[in-house]
């Protein structure tokens, strides 16, 4: 795994960490917020170019 992917894995799972913490991310709703949050993430590491 290339640094980059390693970091953007991080700071996703430290993001849904704390929304798990503070009540705003129901257990249920995980797979879609965690995938919704690193796609986020990975395009503000990565912006498209074109």
């Amino acid at each position: 795994m290339k640094p980059e992917e390693e970091m953007v894995l991080k700071v996703t799972k430290e993001i849904v960490i704390k929304y798990i913490e503070i009540g705003r991310l129901p257990i249920t709703n995980f797979d879609e917020a965690f995938r919704s949050i690193h796609k986020t993430v990975q395009e503000t590491v990565r912006p498209e170019k074109g």
